[in-house]
């Protein structure tokens, strides 16, 4: 295993700010899981989710941020680095945006930043995995300029692995 830097924590863009998770992003949290029409968690199912995402960070020294449009200062969904179905040295660059949010390019251009803040990390390789049927994350992807690596079958159905190899 490699050293690497810790993640920057606070990310910037044009019309995005990442951040670190705070415990007033619980009820929004809830509100975004909630879209993925699996039950509706509890806030405090959402805080919970939140303290192990905090454990995580202070552990692996990557982080998966909260993004908030810079000029409204409401809270779209996350984007950053996970452990997920890969490793340390070869995170997983994973995001989740509102519904209402899609299709405006905030997830390409918080990707895009945090796949920056991987770089500075050292690490050379980020993955992603994202569900056969989900067409408009893996346009993000592929605007990112990932690759297609394999498809594995789960429970949910098809999966697509993806790699991007960093400067």
């Amino acid at each position: 295993m490699g050293t690497y830097e810790t993640m920057s924590f606070r990310l910037e863009t044009e019309r995005l700010v990442l951040r670190p998770w705070a415990e007033s992003d619980a009820a929004e949290f809830r509100d975004l899981l909630c879209e993925r029409g699996k039950g509706t968690p509890t806030v405090e199912h959402a805080r919970t989710s939140i303290a192990k995402l905090l454990t995580a960070t202070a552990t692996t020294g990557i982080a998966l941020l909260p993004i908030q449009r810079r000029d409204e200062g409401d809270f779209i969904g996350y984007c950053g680095l996970i452990i997920g179905r890969s490793s340390l040295e070869e995170p997983e660059i994973a995001y989740e945006l509102f519904q209402r949010v899609h299709g405006r390019g905030y997830a390409t251009e918080a990707a895009g930043a945090v796949l920056d803040a991987a770089a500075a990390t050292g690490r050379r390789r980020l993955w992603s995995t994202v569900g056969a049927w989900n067409a408009p994350s893996l346009r993000v992807l592929e605007k990112l300029g990932f690759d297609r690596d394999h498809v594995s079958t789960e429970d949910s159905g098809e999966v697509v692995w993806l790699t991007r190899e960093l400067p």
